[in-house]
């Protein structure tokens, strides 16, 4: 296949002959294929061949997927291999929709998924329990398409599972360009946020010692200016939208590097699950990335006041506001939150410690946190440049439950951020307006 694409340092991390000069070692991913190319039409057969010949293969779209690409794909495959199809109608990634995907592709030893997060998370864990390969047909510049987690629902509650990464992955611009921008938007929402992360994940290296790893902000340092510098052109330009495509396609594959999400998901990332979680009939309807878009400004905000402090925080030992989980969320709530709050509570005498610590290292600390960061004003312009969410008013989120995720959901997940900082350092409600 010799169609023009949009690669970038993606065909080096594909082919396994990335030199990353830190530690002169070459990176390698699983995925086989990664093509984001204008177009996949005529080129359909090739890309399926070169990673799933001779094997018996169904396409799975859903009844929205279907007409963008999925249609087409079958169409122009069928005439050349021998190919079946299911058209999935009300997709939802839960353990019962898995068990419906995994009753459907029974007698075929690949999937092909076409769109969607539903779609694309079901097959990923579906094909990852029955052992079993898949490839992915992109419809929107998502990350989660080339990332090795899936994300299930379970009786009602979301979790976030590793899997297995699927074996190719297609960007077909032509068609993501023709995404709703609500999906665009929230894609760049979701990448934007590396400066968020990285500030928590150095962050929580320093108090509870937790692994660290760069190789992912070395790769997307490729493209962030870029990106960040087009982002008015997005919506109308496909090579900007291709930009974006790969970025996001990026922070998917770090995965593989790190072994973990911490790279690009930290304390944003837990409000908009937090709001997901907790908002039920009151929802307004954003999305997942919209809201980690919203929510990056917060963190944003708070982590720039952190590092003009002076003089380090004093840190107390961690209060979990037992009464008041209780009375706004349940007691099972509580349950969850002493679970995840196990590995980051802070007692008396590692507080002291800590403050020993942070007293002595502070400068050196404040230096490499600056190092990494976007400051709030350009985060602000810069998604104001591609007209994303920015405030709890144009989220129509309620106030006050928003001001609730961002003081209390620090205690629904394990990782350790800047509003667990601020929380031990009884700070937060300085931050909450």
């Amino acid at each position: 296949m010799s169609a023009p694409n949009y690669n970038g340092i993606l065909t080096d991390l594909v082919n396994g002959n990335f030199l990353y000069p830190l530690n002169k070692t070459l990176l390698s991913i699983p995925i086989k294929d990664i093509q984001i190319l204008p177009s996949t039409e005529g080129y359909e057969i090739d890309l399926i061949n070169k990673t799933h010949p001779n094997e018996k293969i169904i396409l799975i779209s859903d009844e929205n997927t279907r007409e963008v690409l999925g249609k087409r794909l079958f169409t122009n495959l069928s005439k050349k291999m021998n190919i079946k199809e299911y058209v999935w109608k009300n997709p939802i990634c839960s353990i019962e929709g898995v068990k419906k995907i995994q009753e459907v592709s029974r007698d075929f030893s690949v999937l092909i998924a076409v769109g969607s997060g539903s779609i694309n998370d079901t097959i990923k864990y579906s094909t990852f329990l029955d052992k079993k390969k898949f490839s992915v047909f992109a419809t929107s510049p998502m990350n989660a398409y080339t990332s090795p987690t899936a994300s299930v629902s379970f009786n009602g509650l979301k979790k976030s599972i590793y899997s297995h990464p699927a074996t190719s992955v297609y960007f077909d611009m032509s068609v993501i360009s023709k995404s709703p921008q609500k999906l665009i938007k929230s894609a760049f929402s979701d990448v934007i946020c590396r400066t968020t992360s990285q500030f928590d994940w150095i962050l929580s290296h320093e108090i509870l010692n937790t692994p660290y790893n760069e190789i992912p902000y070395y790769l997307l340092n490729f493209y962030e200016k870029d990106l960040f510098a087009n982002a008015k052109k997005i919506k109308d330009d496909i090579k900007s939208l291709a930009l974006l495509t790969k970025v996001a396609a990026i922070m998917g594959l770090s995965t593989f590097f790190t072994g973990t999400t911490h790279y690009g998901s930290m304390a944003e990332h837990g409000i908009s699950h937090f709001i997901d979680t907790f908002a039920k009939e009151s929802h307004p309807g954003t999305s997942h990335g919209e809201q980690v878009g919203l929510a990056t400004l917060t963190i944003s905000k708070i982590q720039n006041s952190i590092v003009n402090l002076k003089n380090a925080p004093l840190l107390f030992p961690t209060i979990i506001p037992e009464k008041s989980i209780i009375n706004y969320f349940g007691s099972s709530t509580l349950d969850l939150a002493k679970k995840e709050m196990k590995n980051k509570i802070l007692n008396k005498e590692m507080a002291d410690k800590l403050n020993i610590y942070l007293d002595t290292n502070w400068e050196k600390i404040v230096s490499k946190l600056k190092s990494i960061m976007i400051s709030y004003d350009d985060l602000w312009n810069i998604m104001g440049n591609y007209g994303a969410i920015r405030t709890v008013e144009d989220a129509n989120l309620d106030k006050n439950f928003y001001n609730n995720a961002v003081r209390y959901s620090r205690f629904m997940r394990d990782r350790y951020t800047v509003l667990d900082f601020v929380g031990d350092s009884n700070q937060i409600d300085k931050y909450i307006n």
